[in-house]
Order: structure tokens, then sequence, then C-alpha cells
């Protein structure tokens, strides 16, 4: 007798042998037991899990002969079981529909559909790849499937239900068939190993379940080609010549070169590969998978469920991890994934393979976007611009829902560079983002403080003339003046493109009381309530609040004097305290701009300047 793969030797006979579907299988017993039985069943899922095999085990037990009646657990020894088990039963028929999806054969069957079973209950057609029929076929078998004779039940095989039509599927009960886990794969070829009298570590084991990528024929498959070259005892060494794999200690010491930015040794690694004869599609693939591992050992942890490996696995992508941050992994990881998905359609595959590993190499000198952002802040505002000039070219301006702690909070000068905000939040600050404690560098974050910044605001001159160079806690803001404190609101205020209000409250009486800003100006209250929207409002409340160094609020009211506008133009000169200098000169001043031109090689081309258009 010649000999029977581990496949076929030990493929399940019952429900209850069936490992990975006890969704399906109890369904179809409870179904059974209660005489709910459909006409119709597809059976759809991954290459390998069981899908046949079920429908086989159904059909047995509805024509199984121990009882007068379908059984849930088919008895495996009577003759109608036996002859289903060897695939010669005259009443179950099962079709390739790979090769007969024509019209014709359906047609067939629906001639033959017609007539009793033999002997069974049941005339049982078992359709394998059902997706593969076609359309015109499908059509014809629509009428017989919808309202088939009693003694007729079809089972469709598919691992492509989407390609089945929707008439179809709604004719039948669908069973969607899940990837056996992998600790049941391991468990059931642990059993198979000790039936055959084999000898065989876990780690070879983990490593035939991987390799079976859900499928549980598939793992079997090759477990039979492992004992085939092994020489009575399966060890991890043995599969991993016997599938192509590369040695897992390799993608470790690539990694661990990446990591040291050691180009030269990433390609010696590539060049000892491929001169054993290993595929570089082969090898990226377990790149892909070993980066995903060590990601997400990175996030959950080296003993979370999510980690389908052995033991030896789970430590070796931990100590690669404890390499790599969260955004290292992943950025390796779409590297590795768009290079695995080149090598299918590119000719010289080492060649891409190598740039590959080298993009990951050189993307560890890369520095996060953030980072730069954060080093184009103000720098020394009171030597840069001068005190009596508003910046303009760039405006960055709070959030609309900007809020601000209490009134003894005192105003910041400089502003938190957002990637020490992100890495604050994070948890997980970065030696650069704190290198520097000096107030240049920003104020630090604290954690249960609301405290808002906004980025690109001036500090008033006073604070600016008094504060100590390397102070560590910020002072009191002295008292501004109500024309500096006009100035600033007004400028805010244009800047956000709010020109009608600010020819509004630019002739209005201004006066501070207590934590109160009042602005009376001519206009009636319904022309206030108009032109004062929450934005121009929020915005308002920001610049004063900066100015003064404390939470105000705003309150506009009619009854101020119309002011002419010779007062207005001499009001407005009055405040101004410094030469004039044009838009242009101003955002070529402004260390922002100096900073931006200076990292990136920008160059200013337009400048708008809200002030000098009102």
């Amino acid at each position: 007798m010649s000999y029977t793969v581990l496949a076929r030797k030990y493929r399940p006979q019952r429900f209850s042998e069936v490992i990975g579907q006890e969704h399906v299988t109890r369904t179809l017993q409870n179904a059974i037991e209660q005489g709910r039985s459909a006409h119709g069943y597809i059976f759809s899922g991954h290459r390998g899990i069981g899908k046949t095999t079920v429908a086989r085990i159904l059909a047995m037990a509805l024509n199984c002969r121990s009882k007068d009646k379908p059984v849930p657990e088919p008895c495996g020894i009577c003759e109608s079981c036996t002859e289903i088990r060897a695939g010669n039963s005259v009443d179950v028929i099962e079709i390739d529909a790979a090769t007969n999806r024509g019209i014709d054969e359906i047609r067939e069957l629906r001639e033959g559909a017609r007539y009793r079973p033999a002997r069974d209950r049941f005339k049982i057609y078992i359709l394998d790849e059902a997706h593969q029929i076609t359309d015109a076929a499908f059509n014809a078998l629509l009428k017989t499937l919808e309202e088939p004779p009693d003694h007729i039940v079809f089972m469709l095989a598919t691992t492509q239900p989407e390609d089945i039509p929707q008439t179809i599927r709604s004719r039948c009960q669908h069973f969607s068939f899940r990837a056996v886990k992998f600790d049941d794969i391991v468990g059931q070829l642990r059993d198979l190993v000790t039936r055959e009298k084999l000898e065989a570590n876990d780690d070879a084991l983990a490593l035939l379940a991987e390799a079976g990528d859900g499928s549980m024929r598939d793992a079997l498959s090759i477990l039979d080609q492992a004992i085939a070259s092994s020489s009575g005892k399966l060890t991890a060494d043995s599969v991993h010549n016997l599938v192509g794999a590369a040695p897992a200690h390799i993608l470790e010491q690539v990694m661990q070169a990446v990591a040291q930015g050691k180009s030269d040794e990433v390609l010696r690694q590539v060049d000892h590969l491929i001169s054993e004869g290993h595929s570089p599609t082969h090898f990226a693939r377990q790149m892909v998978r070993f980066l995903r591992n060590a990601t997400v050992a990175k996030v959950a942890g080296k003993d979370s469920s999510l980690l389908q490996i052995s033991s030896e696995e789970r430590e070796r992508v931990a100590r690669v991890a404890e390499l790599f941050g969260e955004e290292d992994l992943t950025r390796h990881l779409q590297i590795m994934l768009r290079t695995h998905s080149e090598l299918g359609y590119k000719h010289e595959q080492r060649f891409h393979l190598e740039l590959g590993l080298l993009k990951m190499a050189h993307a560890q000198r890369l520095l996060p976007i953030e980072q730069l952002l954060s080093d184009a802040r103000p720098i020394d505002v009171a030597k840069s611009v001068p005190t009596s000039q508003p910046r303009s070219g760039i405006t960055i301006a709070a959030s609309a829902d900007t809020r601000y702690s209490q009134p003894s909070q005192p105003a910041r000068s400089n502003s938190v560079s957002p990637f020490a905000a992100d890495s604050a939040r994070k948890g997980t600050p970065r030696q650069e983002a704190s290198a520097d404690p000096s107030p240049a560098s920003g104020p630090r974050i604290v954690a249960g403080t609301n405290a808002p910044v906004i980025m690109g605001a001036a500090a008033p001159a006073n604070l600016r003339e008094n504060a100590p160079a390397q102070a560590t806690a910020v002072a009191p803001a002295p008292p501004t003046s109500i024309d500096n404190l006009q100035t600033a609101v007004l400028q805010a205020l244009a800047d956000g493109n709010q020109r009608i209000l600010v020819s509004m409250l630019e002739a209005g009486e201004w006066s501070v009381q207590g934590n109160e800003l009042i602005v009376k100006v001519a206009e009636s209250q319904a022309v206030v309530e108009m032109s004062l929207g929450a934005d121009a409002r929020r915005l308002a409340i920001a610049s004063a609040s900066g100015a003064l160094g404390r939470a105000v609020k705003l309150k506009v009211v009619p009854g101020a004097a119309v002011t002419s506008q010779n007062e207005k133009g001499n009001g407005a000169a009055a405040r101004s305290n410094g030469p004039t200098v044009g838009g242009r000169d101003r955002a070529e001043q402004d260390p922002v701009v100096q900073r931006m031109r200076e990292k990136f090689g920008a160059e200013i081309r337009t400048v708008i300047d809200y002030k000098d258009k009102r």
C-alpha cells in the first residue's frame, strides 16, 4: 500500500475532531438535532482550514444509517459513512467547479437533481472552488437552488465568497471559516508527532505552525517534508533549512546593525544570505514579519497574545524592540513593506533589497519634522525686532478654544516647541527637547497645567529687558500701559483680518478695571454685537491677556464720543514709538523667518501687511 500523507491520514471524520472552527461545527450540530438543516450551504475561508472536510462530515451526518434520521455525529462505520469517507458514494457527488464551471455542466447537474437518491436520505452536491463558476452557470442554477427537491442539499466551498453572486448567497446559509490559531496548530502537530512516534522540540513545532500561516493542511504538508529530511528528530535548524528561511539570529543581527548605523555590516549580511542561496523576496517577507512582531512587542509587551511565535523568538524580538522607539519601528516596517512589494516586479531583486535595508539604516539619522520646527522658534526677540514694531509676514495664532489659567499665572515670553509638547504627552521626552533649561529654549511643560501658548507672540518690552538670562521661574509681569495694550490688541485683530472691528475700537476709550478691559465706542449696541463676533472676542482676549500677564475679560460698550480723523491719526502716531519699518523689512527681521530660511533655504516672495492696508 502506498504512503498516505499526514493531511489525509489524520483528516477529521467527526465534528469534534475539527479544530479552530467550533462556531461552524456547533451550529451545524444544533441544526441537525433540531431538524432545521438547510438545503444550501456556503463554506468560505482561508485555504486548508477544513471547508471540504466539514462538508463531507455534514454529508455523513445527514446520511448516516446508524439511526433512522440525521445524527449530530456520524458513526463512521456504517456503509454510507465509509463510502463518503472513501469518496465513492453514489449519492454524494463532489464536483471540481474549477473545471466544471460552464452552463452545460450545470444543466447536467439540474437534470440529475430531479431523481431521488439511490440509497441514502439525501443526494448531496459538494461544489469545490465554487467562485469559479461562470455567471451564466450560476443563473442556470438559481431556480434549482432556490426551490430544490426535498432530497437535494447543495454545499459550496470557496476561498473567495465575494465572487459568488448575491442572488446565490441569499439562498444559502453562509459559514465563514477562520484561520486556525497558532496555539491550536502547535497542539495538533504535537499530538500527531506523538502518534507517529517522532521527537520534535517546541521551537521546531512553532516554526512549522508559523510556516503554515493559519492553514492546518499547509503545516501538515511541511511536517511531512520535515520528517522525511530529518534523521529521527525535528529541530529548529532543520525546519529553517527546509522552508528556505534565513536563520532568526541573522534578522536580529541586521536590525542591530541598522540601530548602530553600520551600513557596511548590513550589506555583508545580505551578501552572506544571497551566497547561501536565500531568496531576496523570502528574506524581505521574513523581515516584514520580524519587524511587525518587534513593533507589537514594543507596544503591547513581549508576553502579549498578539505574538504568535515561539518563546525563543519572543526574546529575540523583545531585544530588538529595546533598540528602537515606536516611531522608528513603524518607519522601518513601512520601508520593508514597500521593499517587499517592489521585489515582486523588479528584476534586480538583490539591489532593491540592499536599497531597502540601507534606507532603514539611514532613517536612524533623520530628525522628526517637529524637532526641526521647534528649532525655528523665536530666539532673543529683544535683539531681533524693535520693541515698538509689530511683527508681520508670519502669523501663528492661538486656537479658537484657548483657555487661560488663574489670574495670577504669569505671561510666558517664549513658546513651547511642538516636538517637546508631543514628547511630554507621550511620557518619553527626548534629549534634544530638554537639553537647554534656559528661557530661550521655551518654558517647560508641567503636568496638570493648562496654560496656553501662542507661538510667535512677542513678549512685552519691559519683560524682555528685565528678565534674567538663566531664570528658572517667570516673574510676574510689570504693569502695561494702555497705549501698549491697545497696540497689541489692535495688531492681533488686524492679523486676524478683523479690520472693521479695528477701525471701530481704535477710536474708542480704553481702560482696565480689575480683570476687565473696557472699551467705549461711539457705535450703537447693535453695531457692537454685530461686529464683535466670537472669534474676534477670543482673539482680543488672548492678546490682551498676553500683554497684561493675566487673564482678563473684554467688555465693549457704546457711549464714547466720536473721534475725528485727525485725532485718530495723531493717536496712532503717538502709539508708534520707533522708526517706521516696511512689511518686508519686518518679515526679514522676524526670528522665525530667519530660522526657516537657515533650516530649509526658504525665501520671502510675498509679504501681506494688514496693518499697512488698514
